[in-house]
């Protein structure tokens, strides 16, 4: 498997999984890809149905990492994907599934389900594949004697999920991002109550998108990033979002009973990481029907979706939501989707994406491009404030089931995109507890906590906050790791 950047840089080079496992960024800004999906026959599909998630994972992941010794593979998602890992909040049968799909009803002639992906130590669906990067972190390091700087940016799950997997791993540093005091009481006291020594907490004075662009910026600075050995564990990485492809095809599994049958899922999204590993379970020959890309009131990619244009906001015009993991105006994995789009053409994408800095977006409405999103099965929807009141109040009432933020602006937009007879999936992204404000409003009582998060809120907390300027971020990276 050779990967190449979505704008062409090293072209006849060969990268290796494990060549780009521990960056982020190519070397010209584009995000790596394989050179070209692999499918999955019908035989595979029919073998893969029976499979435990942790025996699924290792054969989706072995088609794109063929430089990992098999057994070696085995062993990490086996080490991964298990019960103790991901029982906080469901019993042991449940926990056994790894993500279990709860149905809660037909509409409209089509099967509605959850597939639940929080179930993990941070109570998000960032678990999913942060265990398994922090597994291959360390293998990798191991193996060669290396250390990492993990510097990453979170609007709220990503961080917690990244520093629970990482705390205590041998030659890792985890420097998180996050915007100042825009982030859930629950979501703050997760990241910034963890004292252990090679964690550090950094608040920027801003909004996620300061704090990516930070992260993108010193990803660029190739001198600092080599000197300090800078890597990233943001949805960029492409370990990440590969990981995700896995409960795709779980899902799709237990919601069907043979494989020519068609789903479609619908995704919350910010950052179109998520969403993204649904693109490519479907390039790689998973029959699904649509991928419904729901948004709050941060609507950059609805607007694409339904009108060709791409249109990054401003600090200042990105709305803090209820839905806060979704406040982001730039998704920064939307690059990936586009260079398909565009028949993988690099010097197009790059063009694009200078425009996306130098004019703030660009529009592919009058071309042919955008006509072919429909091939993709993108269709999309945006939420509110009130839409997700009245979907957590209507989904307790109706289906006795608490949902958080985030997957009630997925089961919102999703029920605008059902087809009889097609079962739609949503995909969940947290706990309600996390944003037991919103919970609170809508149901009038207090969400559920595992026992494991009594009196999270109460400890003790330490971060540094630092302003929006990638320069004093590189300054207190460089302090802390002495290089």
């Amino acid at each position: 498997m050779n990967y190449i950047s979505t704008r062409g840089a090293g072209a006849g080079e060969r990268h290796t999984f494990s060549d780009i496992l521990l960056g982020g960024l190519a070397k010209d800004g584009g995000l790596y890809l394989p050179a070209a999906y692999p499918r999955v026959s019908a035989d595979e599909l029919a073998r893969w149905r029976a499979l435990s998630y942790a025996d699924l994972a290792y054969e989706i992941l072995s088609k794109f990492s063929d430089d990992i010794p098999a057994d070696d593979l085995r062993d990490l998602t086996r080490r991964t994907y298990t019960p103790q890992t991901y029982c906080n909040v469901r019993d042991d049968e449940q926990a056994a599934q790894i993500t279990p799909l709860k149905t809660l009803g037909v509409e409209n002639g089509a099967p509605l389900s959850l597939l639940e992906l929080s179930n993990g130590p941070t109570l998000a669906f960032k678990d999913m594949a942060m265990q398994l990067l922090g597994n291959l972190f360390e293998y990798t390091l191991a193996k060669h004697g290396q250390t990492l700087n993990i510097l990453g940016a979170t609007s709220g799950d990503t961080g917690s999920a990244a520093e629970y997997a990482m705390r205590g791993k041998r030659g890792i540093r985890v420097f998180m991002l996050s915007p100042h005091k825009k982030m859930s009481a629950f979501q703050t006291a997760q990241m910034y109550s963890l004292q252990d020594p090679n964690i550090f907490n950094i608040a920027i004075e801003g909004v996620f998108d300061d704090c990516q662009d930070i992260v993108k910026a010193v990803s660029n600075d190739h001198a600092f990033k080599a000197a300090h050995k800078i890597g990233t564990v943001n949805s960029i990485n492409w370990a990440r979002v590969v990981a995700q492809v896995v409960y795709y095809f779980k899902g799709y599994f237990a919601a069907t009973k043979s494989n020519d049958e068609r789903v479609s899922f619908t995704v919350p999204s910010g950052n179109f990481g998520n969403v993204c590993a649904g693109h490519i379970a479907r390039m790689m020959g998973l029959p699904i029907e649509k991928l419904v890309v729901a948004t709050n009131e941060n609507d950059v990619l609805d607007e694409f979706f339904r009108t060709g244009i791409y249109r990054v906001r401003k600090s200042a015009e990105t709305y803090h939501t209820s839905s806060p993991s979704m406040d982001i105006s730039k998704a920064s994995n939307f690059e990936r989707f586009v260079f398909d789009l565009l028949g993988r053409d690099p010097a197009r994408v790059l063009q694009l994406f200078r425009d996306v800095e130098e004019k703030g977006g660009f529009d592919l409405a009058a071309s042919g491009d955008f006509a072919r999103v429909k091939e993709f099965g993108f269709v999309s929807g945006s939420s509110t404030h009130a839409d997700r009141v009245d979907a957590i109040r209507d989904v307790f009432e109706q289906y006795d089931t608490m949902i958080d933020t985030h997957t009630a602006d997925g089961l919102k937009v999703a029920r605008e995109h059902l087809q009889a007879g097609i079962p739609m999936i949503v995909l969940e992204t947290a706990q309600p507890i996390k944003f037991g404000e919103t919970i609170r409003e809508a149901l009038l009582r207090e969400p559920e906590r595992p026992a494991a998060f009594v009196g999270l809120e109460a400890l003790p907390q330490r971060f540094e906050v630092l302003p929006a300027d990638a320069q004093h971020v590189k300054a207190f990276v460089a302090s802390k790791t002495g290089a």
